[in-house]
């Protein structure tokens, strides 16, 4: 951890939507429009009228009257009793994900999830058994734990390449093969306690550590992945133990699961399930 004078603690999140320019007056329907849209989620494409009512807290009239315009414009499809983004959508999409790099989609949502969190905002992907950072967004804190882009770490330790493993069975086995050195009291050198919280990770969606490389250090993290359901990488937040306790890490996993699901949308990827 290093210290950084002259730093506020923290800074207000962001607002989600750009500013307009000056003079010109905001279309509330729009706002609308896209709350109605931010409500569907990859793990839940589909909705009913009253699940997006509750997620949006429109009024009902104000849900089935946008949503039947969307419908009629396409920007929704009707899937029985339930809607769905639109695969119009998808043909509108094209031309803005085109040339679009893993860095220019999963910079937005580190900067969010900063902001959010409080806490540095990485993301990490995988080379052989190790796994290196390769963008992030630095908390403001003044107290931090160190963190740069190019920073190269083995894949059996931390919240990220716990995730990195989950989903990636060829890695896992290398990492196996390899051996588990430790770093600390709480590194995972028992090749059956790793299997186990792997398979942890896979079915919770999402990686929680502390001290398993750094003590007095802790990660959360969450995968994102390409239009193939492969494994890209891996969005995590890291910070010191004394802020990201095991209760603050648990409040911070539905966060940062949501960081990655807007990275991996923004890939055009789609989950492995």
């Amino acid at each position: 951890m290093t210290e950084s004078a002259n730093m506020p603690e923290l800074v207000p999140s962001v607002r989600n939507s750009r500013a307009l320019s000056a003079g010109i007056k905001p279309l509330l329907v729009l706002s609308k429009i896209r709350g109605i849209l931010d409500a569907f989620t990859l793990a839940e494409p589909e909705l009913t009228l009253a699940e997006i009512r509750a997620r949006t807290g429109y009024p009902t009239s104000t849900v089935q009257r946008l949503v039947a315009n969307l419908v009629a414009e396409e920007f929704l499809d009707r899937v029985g009793d339930r809607v769905r983004i639109g695969v119009r959508m998808a043909y509108w999409a094209s031309p803005a994900t085109a040339g679009l790099d893993v860095l220019d989609a999963v910079t937005p949502a580190l900067e969010a999830l900063r902001d959010q969190t409080g806490e540095t905002a990485c993301f990490f992907r995988r080379e052989g058994v190790f796994r290196v950072c390769v963008a992030l967004a630095e908390t403001y804190h003044a107290i931090r734990r160190e963190m740069h882009v190019g920073k190269i770490v083995p894949l059996h330790v931390g919240s990220a390449g716990r995730v990195l493993l989950a989903w990636d069975d060829t890695a896992l086995k290398e990492v196996l093969a390899e051996g588990l050195p430790g770093f600390t009291d709480a590194t995972i050198t028992d090749p059956e306690v790793l299997r186990a919280v792997v398979e942890d990770t896979r079915r919770a969606g999402f990686a929680i550590t502390a001290g398993e490389r750094d003590e007095g250090a802790s990660g959360v993290a969450a995968p994102v992945f390409d239009s193939r359901a492969r494994v890209l990488g891996a969005l995590m937040i890291s910070g010191p133990t004394f802020r990201l306790t095991d209760e603050r890490c648990r409040e911070c996993a539905e966060e940062v699961v949501r960081a990655a699901e807007q990275a991996t949308r923004m890939l055009g990827g789609r989950l492995p399930f």
